[in-house]
């Protein structure tokens, strides 16, 4: 009985570890994403822009 309560908890924490890497890995994929568009969008642009530390985003003229 021992045994198989050891192998459930194992087979738990197996499944919450997986979801908690899924969940930071979208987390970070998303930003990547999210950064990669501004900067395509931004490189489009033959305006006078500058980064702004506080949005994060890229002001252009």
């Amino acid at each position: 009985m021992k045994e198989a309560a050891g192998e459930a908890n194992m087979t738990v924490i197996t499944i919450v570890l997986i979801a908690i890497v899924l969940g930071v890995g979208t987390i970070i994929v998303t930003t990547m994403m999210r950064n990669a568009e501004t900067k395509t969008d931004n490189a489009d642009q033959s305006q006078n822009c500058k980064y702004n530390t506080e949005t994060n985003r890229y002001e252009c003229n």
